[in-house]
């Protein structure tokens, strides 16, 4: 910001939206991430026709699908400032543009480079497709609300995931990927016009300005000093960043390189992994406000659930090719039970006063999928290095996602031996 003076012009003020408006302003914005979620997980279905007509290594792969989270993270921090000085109507507007010209790019490329630079810049432009909500929803509605339309939000996402299972899998026969990522583009330019037409603009206070929002500098100053941020830092990082690396990537390769399924085997296997996430985070926005108002907050819901995930990867991992036709069944039970992690965002969010909301969810943006980027990228360079070193492939596979599980479970850990003041 250039001056207190012009910060002080762009606060809102906090007000809820009648419940029809309210109710439009999260579908045009569900739009939005429903193409985002899509654009973020065809990687994984698309795997074996990318490896095959690329020639692509595991590390390839890796670094092809991180590469939407490398784009998506580098905008982060100054998104936040921009969300809370401009409100989410004029950001997100901007930045999918980028998701347009990315999307049409892909579908141009004729080398790894191509796809490589393309796909960073699909990162960027949905960079803001949850972040602009989330800030918004921040300010037009209650708490328990929040709670609510971000595991909706999620639902949403869980929707474009399975979209690109089954679906893409039987066109891409019919039409080739190259069409269909023109396809999604032209979604998210329909996703702008209703967002166009129907989010309300972040308007100025026509009343009093607190002092402490007045002299807000729009650093994040505040966020770095938190010791709550910190806590819930690791396992937004690994654990939530892992989950997104599993089930955009990982889970795929892993069904047809370690449990030997067939590409539509492992589409349909991936359809069932997606859709038992979207019936998981329909059921959080029914729960978590009564769950609230009992007095069980995010963080206890993380404490109890996560131990049971870990049992389930462990379990994965140790069984290998043994777990055959059930694969599917148990990276459903680690997604699902990995949403307990995903509770960590709104409560970041909450943590914060509403002046501070974009860069608190943004900055722990950030740190989500710099951890999907690490997992993703981390687990093609394992696998590849340990296959240097003579293991086989399913057991290079199971040694790099037993490193994943192991950190993972250290920042669960974290977690429970550090408190902080301003808990959720």
């Amino acid at each position: 910001m250039s001056s207190t003076s012009e910060a002080c012009a762009q606060v809102p003020a906090p007000v809820h939206l009648p419940r029809r408006l309210a109710v439009a302003v999260f579908l045009a914005f569900a739009v939005a991430y429903f193409f985002s979620a899509l654009v973020r997980a065809i990687t994984a279905t698309l795997s074996p026709t990318l490896t095959q007509e690329l020639g692509l290594s595991a590390k390839d792969l890796g670094l092809l699908a991180g590469g939407y989270f490398l784009g998506f993270s580098l905008t982060q921090l100054p998104l936040g400032r921009w969300l809370d000085r401009h409100g989410p109507k004029t950001v997100i507007l901007a930045f999918l543009l980028f998701a347009v010209v990315g999307c049409l790019a892909f579908a141009a490329a004729d080398n790894f480079a191509g796809l490589l630079l393309a796909r960073m810049l699909c990162g960027v432009g949905v960079s803001a497709c949850l972040m602009a909500p989330l800030t918004g929803y921040r300010r037009w509605f209650d708490a328990s609300t929040q709670l609510r339309t971000n595991s909706w939000m999620l639902m949403t996402g869980s929707l474009g995931m399975l979209s690109s299972t089954l679906p893409v899998q039987w066109l891409v026969p019919v039409w080739g990927w190259r069409p269909l990522f023109v396809a999604m583009g032209l979604g998210i330019a329909l996703a702008m016009l209703l967002i166009f037409w129907i989010v309300p603009r972040w308007q100025g206070s026509s009343t009093a300005i607190p002092a402490h929002v007045a002299h807000d500098d729009g650093s994040y100053r505040e966020i770095w000093r938190s010791r709550y941020f910190w806590r819930m830092t690791p396992i937004g990082f690994f654990s939530y960043g892992g989950l997104v690396a599993m089930q955009t990537l990982w889970a795929g390769p892993w069904m047809t390189q370690v449990a030997g399924w067939t590409p539509i085997e492992s589409a349909t296997g991936l359809f069932v992994i997606n859709l038992s996430m979207l019936v998981a985070f329909w059921v959080w926005g029914w729960v978590t406000p009564g769950l609230a108002q009992r007095g069980i907050r995010p963080n206890r819901l993380i404490t109890w659930g996560m131990p049971l995930n870990f049992l389930t990867f462990a379990a994965l991992v140790y069984l290998g090719p043994a777990v055959g036709t059930w694969a599917a069944a148990v990276f459903s039970v680690f997604c699902v039970t990995s949403t307990f992690v995903s509770l960590a965002q709104p409560a970041v969010g909450m943590a914060f006063p509403a002046h501070l909301a974009g860069r608190a969810l943004s900055a722990y943006n950030l740190v989500i999928f710099a951890g999907v980027f690490v997992v993703q990228w981390g687990i093609g360079l394992l696998v590849d290095l340990a296959m240097t070193f003579g293991l086989e492939r399913v057991a290079a596979y199971q040694a790099a996602f037993a490193v994943f599980g192991i950190c993972s479970f250290l920042s669960w850990l974290y977690f429970l031996l550090n408190k902080a003041d301003n808990e959720s």
